[in-house]
């Protein structure tokens, strides 16, 4: 069994490393820099406009539909704000530098264009047959799409919608259900000492009484909690940056500065690239928003209008709060802090020196731990068995990503008699061999940080114990929101593929693998991961080429509602009929 779960592991690492290779990334950003463009800069009229909309300007009762634009908004803003938010952009500045921040931005402002295009598209083919249970996405508009331009090619448009629809429910039930109830297990069981499955059940309660109420209910849930946990996040990322606020202008230029130059190492940074900086910044906002990957329109379709570009202005708002907004106060929080660069937390009196453990590979022995610095004691208390560090060295020549030769020598504390020592990796390999052994940079020992807990230690630097109270409580309302809107979407999906009968029995397989992740049967860290990457990584193959087949019905929808809007056309007390969707036939 164990030989199957690596085999097949290793056959979807081989796949993602195809379907997310870095062109498709550059691909993505063309395709958002390429709509912004065609519609004239919608970001403007996302900002303006769709302000406007959300605050209930042009909410009718009887237009079709499920849920108010805010909710809707809510809804699919509870699925991308999450965990990503907190630990994603920690790892983009701990590997590609502050750099990365500003491309993240820039990604961001091409993803507003992105989700303005994909939802308007979903809406001007979203079903309203039953008013109160709408349904769209992806899979409506190539299914509707393509036999609207001939009768033969709808058989190719079901399959496309079905391939999507797979997708969507793989990434449903591994990274937006699976994956969020585990990272919930684990900081809860380390921070408090509830146990896991206990954690499951829990979990399980709450979010099946939430997605069993339908989407109705889901927005309800979404509209309230959505505004609470970015509020209490944003007004903790305010404080930090409050007492920090003398570094503020020196971090937005460090921002500008390293976006075109290389960020030198510094602290436990080992330098950035301006590639790897571009690089980071750009997966960070692409995954963070979901922008291209025809998830959210799902949730957006649910909103009562009957004017599609009305609720495409409002997704545009989503890439605007998600990552111009949450990720760079996560990112201001995580440079100004110094957690990104920061000193080690110890440093050995007599630093110990590599030996040669086979041709080519090198190691250090087994090395007592040094303690901590007073400050660092102070921050995040003394070392603990099952602690990961690291220490620099100087070997292997340049890195093309660092743009040093630095690399990180890993290890792991752990018992050995009556003391607490280090067991070092190896660095080397006989078919990549080091010839000459590693010399240390420093003797510092630093604390590994991985993702969220670095976001942590940066709050936790500024105030200590507020990291660890704020992560926690932030991945419970982070995660239970991403993961009733994430079971909404993978309902659509069951509705294309299998009709509104195969709800029910989704929604209890969907309660169900809530347990199955806090039990801990299979390994979530890894699996799921490559598994939730190889079914978004296919929604974004699927959708992409959609947005591009079909964006000139968006695009002539958008500029026609702007013309009626500026003749006032909206201004009355009710909307009039939205006109018939554009003929996509060119």
């Amino acid at each position: 069994m164990d030989a199957l779960r690596t085999g097949l592991n290793d056959w979807l690492t081989a796949i993602n490393a195809v379907i997310w290779h870095d062109s498709v990334l550059y691909i993505v950003l063309a395709v958002g820099l390429l709509f912004t463009i065609w519609s004239g800069f919608c970001q403007y009229h996302a900002l303006t406009h769709g302000v406007k909309v959300i605050a209930g300007r042009y909410d009718r009762a009887g237009d079709p539909g499920a849920i108010n634009h805010f909710q809707a908004l809510s809804a699919a803003l509870s699925a991308t704000v999450g965990l990503g938010n907190i630990g994603g952009v920690a790892v983009a500045i701990a590997l590609g530098g502050p750099g990365a921040v500003f491309w993240m931005w820039v990604v961001g402002l091409a993803g507003m264009a992105l989700k303005t295009t994909e939802v308007t598209l979903a809406m001007l083919y979203r079903r309203t047959d039953n008013p109160d249970e709408p349904s769209g996405g992806p899979m409506w508009v190539i299914d509707d799409g393509l036999a609207a331009w001939s009768p033969r090619l709808r058989p190719l448009g079901r399959a496309l919608g079905v391939l999507f629809c797979v997708t969507l429910l793989i990434s449903t039930i591994t990274g937006g259900n699976m994956f969020q109830a585990w990272n919930v297990g684990v900081v809860t069981q380390e921070s408090f000492g509830v146990p896991a499955p206990v954690v499951g059940v829990i979990l399980t309660v709450l979010v099946g009484l939430v997605i069993l109420g339908g989407i109705k209910r889901i927005g309800a849930f979404a509209g309230a909690i959505v505004p609470v946990m970015c509020i209490l996040y944003l007004v903790a990322a305010l404080y930090v940056l409050a007492l920090n606020v003398e570094v503020i202008p020196e971090m937005l230029r460090l921002i500008v500065a390293s976006a075109f130059q290389a960020a030198e190492a510094a602290g436990a940074f080992v330098g950035g690239t301006f590639g790897y900086a571009f690089l980071w910044g750009m997966k960070r906002a692409l995954f963070s928003s979901e922008a291209g990957q025809g998830s959210s329109p799902i949730a957006h379709c649910a909103a009562k209008t009957t004017e599609p570009v009305r609720e495409g202005v409002v997704a545009g708002l989503e890439p605007f709060i998600d990552t111009l907004v949450v990720c760079t106060l996560t990112s201001l929080v995580v440079l100004s802090s110094g957690a990104w660069n920061r000193g080690g937390e110890a440093a050995f009196p007599d630093a110990p020196a590599f030996a040669i453990a086979e041709p080519g590979v090198w190691e250090l022995p087994d090395t007592p731990l040094p303690a901590k610095t007073r400050e660092a004691l102070t921050i995040t208390g003394d070392w603990r068995a099952g602690d990961d560090v690291f220490l620099l060295a100087r070997y292997g020549g340049v890195d093309p990503h660092s743009g040093t030769d630095l690399r990180r020598v890993n290890g792991k504390v752990i018992v050995a008699g009556d003391r607490l020592v280090i067991d070092w990796a190896p660095v080397g390999a006989p078919d990549g061999p080091l010839a000459a052994a590693p010399v240390l940079h420093t003797p510092d020992v630093f604390k590994d940080y991985v993702g969220a807990a670095l976001t942590s230690h940066a709050f936790d630097r500024v105030h200590p114990g507020l990291g660890r109270w704020l992560v926690a409580l932030a991945s419970w309302l982070f995660a239970v929101s991403t993961m009733i809107s994430w079971a909404y979407y993978g309902e659509q999906g069951m509705v294309y593929m299998a009709g509104r009968r195969s709800v029910l029995p989704y929604k209890i397989v969907y309660c169900l693998s809530i347990l199955v992740a806090c039990a801990g049967v299979i390994n979530t860290e890894e699996e799921l991961d490559n598994i939730t990457a190889v079914g978004t990584g296919i929604m974004l193959w699927v959708n992409i080429p959609i947005m591009l087949l079909f964006g000139g019905a968006a695009m002539t929808a958008y500029r026609g509602y702007f013309v009626r809007l500026r003749a006032g056309e909206f201004d009355g007390p009710r909307d009039r009929p939205a006109p018939p969707a554009p003929d996509p036939t060119p």
